[in-house]
């Protein structure tokens, strides 16, 4: 038996990794996270399994289901938004297995950042402009941020910026923005409900940040992109299309030059 810990993507249901499908679609028991989990995905598994909303349970009693599976000797899909290494409480769960004896594995999958950008039709690197992505959130009543890990400070390294459930709080993040060497003009993005049909997109410089999300009413289930790879310009080509490029194939040739 094993818990399956899979990363069902940003919504979409065709977003799912394929392996994270076939495990969907065999695993007799699934646990998922309430609200953010469409329904159409959810679909995909088996018509006599047993469906758990996580929403309402604590940890110990989604530990005890799990456990429970476990006894019985059923396979779990424990399905988790996005990717689960980032911001899924995978850590908790993983820990109190590993001291129950319970077994598990871990299916990566899409990330909300990388449908957020997408969705913008950006690649958040481009060179000359940006090499760096940096993947945080900001503190919360709960949860506060390790020292050294503040907006202000994760920002003034450059590069490009990724928020992740930032949404609520955009009336304090933008003067942390700009007091971490943001411009009042630098690009900003919002995407809500990445791939989900209501997904909402906006475009705006980090002055007008906070009032386009007031106006859509954007306070949850969104990533905020901020960094000038999202209006760049006259960059210059990857070093991968240049003419000077030494080309080789992947067979027996290139690895006989690697190896020089």
């Amino acid at each position: 038996m094993t818990v399956y810990f899979i990363g069902a993507g940003p919504g979409a249901a065709d977003l799912i990794t394929v392996r994270g499908q076939r495990l969907l679609n065999s695993c007799p028991v699934c646990l998922y996270a309430g609200s953010i989990m469409p329904d159409d995905l959810l679909a995909l598994c088996p018509p006599d399994a047993r469906v758990v909303d996580t929403g309402p349970l604590t940890l110990d009693a989604i530990i005890d289901e799990l456990a429970a599976a476990d006894a019985a000797g059923l396979d779990v899909a424990r399905l988790h938004s996005g990717d689960p290494s980032l911001y899924s409480a995978l850590a908790e769960q993983c820990r109190r297995l590993d001291a129950r004896g319970v077994s598990y594995e871990i299916v990566p999958g899409v990330p909300a950042f990388a449908a957020a950008a997408a969705a913008l039709g950006r690649e958040l690197t481009v060179p000359g402009v940006a090499q760096t992505v940096t993947l945080t959130r900001v503190a919360t009543l709960s949860t506060a941020m390790p020292q050294g890990e503040d907006i202000a400070t994760l920002s003034a390294t450059g590069g490009t910026l990724v928020l992740h459930l930032a949404a609520a709080q955009v009336d304090g993040i933008v003067p942390q923005l700009l007091a971490g060497g943001c411009r009042a003009e630098t690009p900003c993005a919002v995407v809500a409900f990445a791939s989900w049909p209501q997904q909402v997109v906006l475009r705006c410089t980090l002055a007008e940040l906070a009032e386009e999300m007031h106006a859509a009413e954007i306070t949850r289930t969104a990533v905020i992109i901020v960094g000038d790879v999202l209006a760049a310009e006259g960059f210059a080509d990857s070093y991968l299309y240049s003419s000077d490029r030494v080309r080789r194939g992947r067979g027996r040739e290139e690895q006989e030059g690697q190896s020089h």
